[in-house]
């Protein structure tokens, strides 16, 4: 299917409009929207926030002249169901719009190219695919919910240049610098959960909040920052009920194993969920665990933990992308490692990464690694 400069340069406006949302959308998609007649933008939409209308529809009511006879470029395909909002197939056929130019299909099975098929039965010409690989970018916690009923994980580690976490003696505050932990800030802001281990909690008693306001992450002034859902691992349920992680503003939910989960009526916070799942060697099955945080419409996660779980969510093969900042010092040898993988006692038992991003963040490096076998 050809596409024109011009269908570059709109579909390219809708997917930088997507981005408005980056923070405020989920468990919705990320869509951007934009009405064109002939050459010229007639109205622009993005979708704020579940529950408000979605990107086709404001774009539409944001037209300054009437949008019958006009194209829209979509960089998700438009829902043809009834939702929380009215589908927004029945808006652009009402509206006379003649053509929409598609970046991908919708992965959710209440569209999933019925979405196509409602406009093309409505004499509407469909044409898909245009920047798609940039559309798919938008929505990895989305696309992976969807089709796969788990999250998009995100595991993040501070180390130091030898690849150290922590002294020998357990301190770790801090190892890398202030402009680290204000981009950590932000991947939270972009995460719809949380994810650390009970020895985390014990250890730091860390809050794992978002610490930003609408203007650090260029929110329109009327959208609050969302805090994610905090989720702790925790087999036999040894987080205090005083850890700060239970006490400020937003939901909490604690897994822990069967036998554990008698001792769960301890926390009587009314934002504390406690929710039992499989456990090995006090181990929780960390497949049950995003299976579980799926079913609550998470589509992306955070895992901020330490050596263990980072390890072996990383060896289950559960782990998407791996995002290490590293510090410019030396921790010595007897300091713990950054991830604690048993078993890879030969070269063709380790497991291979895929650089995909290095920058500098203050004196730190930010090395994002994605995984170059079928894991993923």
């Amino acid at each position: 299917m050809s596409f024109s400069a011009e269908d570059f340069r709109f579909m390219a406006r809708a997917i930088q409009l997507a981005k408005k949302g980056w923070y405020s959308a989920h468990p919705n998609p990320r869509v951007g929207c934009v009405i064109v007649n002939g050459v010229r933008i007639i109205g622009e939409g993005f979708h704020r926030r579940a529950g408000e209308l979605h990107a086709e529809r404001n774009a539409l009511a944001n037209c300054c002249e009437d949008p019958a006879g006009a194209t829209a470029y979509v960089t998700l395909e438009p829902c043809c169901h009834h939702g929380k909002t009215p589908p927004c197939t029945d808006a652009l056929i009402e509206a006379g719009v003649v053509e929409v130019v598609i970046a991908m299909q919708d992965p959710n099975p209440l569209v999933a190219g019925q979405g196509v098929e409602k406009l093309e039965n409505a004499g509407i010409t469909v044409r898909t695919g245009l920047l798609e690989s940039q559309a798919v970018a938008l929505n990895r916690g989305f696309i992976k919910r969807m089709t796969e009923k788990r999250p998009f994980v995100r595991c993040k580690l501070a180390c130091s240049i030898d690849g150290r976490t922590a002294m020998a003696s357990g301190e770790s505050v801090w190892i890398t610098s202030e402009q680290s932990r204000h981009d950590v800030q932000i991947l939270r802001a972009e995460s719809s959960a949380i994810i650390t281990g009970a020895g985390t909690v014990l250890a730091d008693n860390p809050s794992l909040n978002v610490r930003l306001n609408h203007q650090d992450l260029s929110l329109d002034d009327d959208l609050e920052v969302l805090q994610p859902l905090r989720v702790i691992l925790d087999a036999r349920l040894q987080t205090p009920v005083n850890a700060r992680i239970l006490s400020l503003p937003g939901k909490v939910v604690i897994f822990c194993s069967d036998q554990a989960i008698a001792e769960a009526a301890k926390y009587t916070q009314g934002n504390v969920s406690v929710i039992a799942v499989e456990a090995n060697d006090e181990l929780l099955d960390f497949k049950q665990v995003l299976q579980a945080l799926a079913e609550r419409q998470i589509n992306d996660v955070l895992l901020e933990t330490g050596a263990t779980l980072a390890g072996s969510a990383i060896q289950a093969g559960l782990v998407d992308e791996l995002v290490i900042y590293q510090a410019p010092h030396l921790m010595g040898h007897e300091a713990r490692a950054l991830v604690n993988i048993p078993g890879l006692e030969n070269m063709s038992d380790r497991i291979v990464l895929k650089l995909a991003d290095q920058r500098l963040i203050g004196q730190d490096q930010r090395l994002t690694y994605t995984f170059s076998n079928s894991r993923i």
